[in-house]
């Protein structure tokens, strides 16, 4: 009976870390800190932490090597926006996801997704909501955590809380109670008491959503009050919990910005003056030109002219916010596209303008900082080793980050 108690410890409980040293020897290094990648540079990781980086390095004689010919080694990538229990929309709308997908479905469809994200080289991934998952999101990465199933580190925001009346499902029968895909709240005290409510169930990230359409057909506006989200705001940050605002709208992002979030997702509706404000106070911008991107495609663009509306806003939006200095985040919004295809992101990113070093800066060290990540992004000692590879170099084809090859997390090589 001894034997079966050992394999029940190893199922409920971490893995033990490696405790081993290898020498890493791809064909160059991309650290995250500096747009030019380094030949020649070498990583030597002991257990899960990188000790240390640069040409011709000390090597213990006891340790391994790997080497990768013809790869350029980087940080683990970071996805700043992604619903793993969100799957693409041309396979299902999103109110039947959210309505008629039972929860095991979801969450066993959100393990596959966990997976193919890691093997695509995001090592972490801040998930911002379940959409009418409840808290699975904490139990997947307790699984990941666990090493029950593959995946990346993951930072969750569980429910995200809406303005009551304001999000969906709707169009149903006036009183009837209908499943949300957010949890609702409505005044100064409510809102507090479910941001602690959500952190208290395991939230890392407080997800909010600043302005939405009220009713079918009609534009976004802005929902919660300043005062309702100042109070959200402030209850997250004396928790220790950073801030996603999805928001728009002038209005809806004024209030954000006046309130100290740390992020703005989407923003397609950013002026001048309000990509300056946020810039002034070092809010990222999560820009998801993938979303647009995406679903206009379903809705049968092929990439052509004439560019549908929300390309072009969301292009546009972009480029106002880079122009001002805001800080970008690399987030697709995936989830409305396929989980493994993160990447597409960062394609869009570069074809919107962005020099190719800064994407790839947005996606490791840049990423890290916004969300306070002092323990990945960078190829440096004292970082986990979350590194990936790829054939060729990044900084010359972007594309190369959707072929990565080679995965480690935390010491151990998951991809080979």
């Amino acid at each position: 009976m001894k034997w079966l108690v050992g394999i029940a410890l190893l199922a409920i409980g971490a893995a033990p870390a490696p405790t081993g040293t290898v020498l890493l020897r791809p064909a160059a290094v991309f650290d995250g800190i500096d747009r030019v990648a380094h030949p020649g540079w070498q990583v030597l990781v002991t257990g899960e932490r990188i000790v240390a980086v640069g040409p011709m390095l000390t090597v213990p004689a006891n340790a391994e090597t790997i080497d990768l010919p013809g790869e350029t080694l980087m940080p683990g990538m970071i996805e700043g926006h992604g619903h793993l229990f969100l799957h693409p929309y041309n396979e299902a709308s999103w109110d039947d996801q959210v309505l008629h997908e039972p929860l095991a479905l979801r969450t066993a469809r959100a393990t596959v997704s966990a997976r193919a994200t890691l093997l695509a080289g995001f090592t972490t991934e801040r998930d911002l909501g379940t959409e009418g998952a409840g808290y699975a999101d904490v139990g997947l990465k307790l699984a990941i955590a666990q090493d029950i199933v593959p995946g990346p580190r993951m930072l969750v925001a569980t429910r995200a809380i809406v303005a009551k009346g304001a999000y969906g499902p709707k169009g149903f029968e006036p009183g009837t109670p209908v499943p949300q895909g957010a949890e609702e709240a409505s005044g100064v005290d409510d809102v507090v008491r479910v941001v602690r409510s959500q952190i208290a169930a395991g939230a890392d990230v407080v997800k909010l959503y600043g302005d939405y359409r009220w009713g079918p057909g009609e534009p976004s506006r802005a929902t919660f009050s300043q005062a309702e989200m100042t109070a959200a705001v402030s209850a997250a940050h004396d928790a220790g919990r950073i801030v996603a605002v999805h928001t728009s709208t002038p209005e809806g992002m004024r209030r954000a910005i006046a309130a100290g979030a740390d992020t703005i997702e989407h923003g397609y509706g950013g002026t001048v003056e309000i990509f300056r404000a946020m810039a002034a106070r070092g809010i990222a911008l999560c820009p998801t030109l993938a979303a647009s991107d995406a679903v206009s495609r379903y809705r049968g663009w092929t990439g052509g002219n004439p560019v549908p509306a929300a390309v072009v806003e969301n292009r546009a939006a972009f480029a106002l916010a880079r122009s001002a200095g805001v800080p970008i985040c690399m987030g697709g919004d995936v989830g409305v596209f396929a989980h493994g295809d993160n990447a597409r992101e960062m394609t869009l990113m570069v074809e919107a303008g962005m020099p190719v070093a800064q994407v790839l800066l947005a996606a490791t060290s840049g990423n890290a900082r916004a969300f306070h990540l002092s323990d990945r992004g960078s190829v440096k000692a004292g970082m986990l080793a979350d590194m990936i590879a790829m054939h060729g170099n990044p900084l010359k084809d972007i594309a190369a980050v959707g072929r990565v090859d080679w995965v480690m997390k935390g010491g151990r090589v998951v991809r080979p």
